[in-house]
């Protein structure tokens, strides 16, 4: 049996006609997920993230005028979307969808959420196409419940996890890898515990002896309760804004070693899809269903 997937209508907001934030992805993405076959039972419908939630990784004022709708123009061009009633309802949604995805692995080993991934959020801000940081607001709830007492951020997409490392970076406990392009945005990175910057063009290969040179030492020195992986599928050759050379066959081979090298060990993961920027929204929806097929492989 596929392991459970979280989704929510408001994972997909309108947008201005045009816009290049691919919004479309996330319905299609559901469709697509549907056909494989990977929700038998349907999706799980998580409940979204209220102020007391989101404010456990973002400082309140913050969290209170996007909510209010009263964020600052240069914040909300920083942010790159129009901070409007959906893109907020979608922010909570995705934040309030990886925080349930979690508590199913926990439960029973591996979940994932068709969202998520928003690691631009930083404690003060959003930024990069990220309202709210909603595997930090996960991690930090899971911690200060008691579900957890140490997690992993394993964060492959292409752009460096800045906000995720601010957020995150008062807690030891709440450990963050990233993986990124060395010369991608964001230009002014934040340290996390772990960062590994790669070359313009590296391969499928060349990633991936990067990533086994990292992963299996931190998972056995580390022993985290659970695991975040962050699946973006923008280091894919043909991505808009990824710069790294990645195939089709490549991205499916890390999503399975991670899912194979983590499960191996017995210890929960839950998967969200972080970003993906290719004009063509049905590779896009097949690429971000790669790490839900290599769940479901080793379910």
């Amino acid at each position: 049996m596929p392991p459970p997937i979280v989704f929510h209508p408001a994972y997909e907001a309108v947008l201005p006609p045009g816009h290049r934030f691919p919004m479309r992805k996330y319905g299609r993405f559901a469709e697509v997920l549907t056909a494989k076959g990977l929700v038998p039972n349907g999706f799980v419908r998580p409940e979204p993230a209220g102020p007391d939630l989101l404010a456990l990784a973002h400082e309140r004022a913050y969290v209170e005028a996007a909510l209010g709708l009263r964020l600052p123009p240069a914040v909300e061009r920083e942010i790159g979307l129009p901070v409007d009633a959906g893109v907020v309802a979608r922010a909570c949604a995705s934040a309030g969808g990886t925080l349930a995805a979690a508590r199913l692995a926990l439960a029973g080993g591996l979940a994932g959420s068709a969202a998520g991934g928003s690691h631009h959020a930083r404690r003060e801000s959003g930024a990069g196409f990220c309202v709210f940081n909603d595997v930090a607001v996960a991690a930090r709830a899971l911690q200060a419940d008691g579900s957890i007492a140490r997690a992993l951020v394993v964060d492959l997409d292409v752009h460096q996890g800045d906000g995720t490392a601010d957020c995150l970076g008062r807690s030891p406990d709440l450990f963050t890898l990233s993986v990124h392009g060395e010369k991608n945005y964001p230009t002014r990175k934040i340290a996390g515990d772990r960062d590994i910057g790669l070359p313009d063009g590296i391969d499928d290969a060349g990633y991936l002896s990067v990533l086994a040179g990292c992963l299996p030492d931190l998972l056995d020195r580390l022993a985290p309760d659970l695991v975040f992986y962050n699946a973006g599928v923008d280091p894919h050759r043909d991505d808009r804004l990824g710069r790294l050379s990645l195939s089709d066959e490549g991205l499916a081979r890390r999503d399975g070693y991670v899912v194979r090298e983590v499960r191996r060990r017995r210890i929960p993961l839950v998967a969200v899809i972080g970003g993906g920027y290719t004009t063509d929204i049905d590779a896009l929806a097949g690429r971000h269903a790669l790490v839900f097929e290599a769940m479901a492989a080793a379910s």
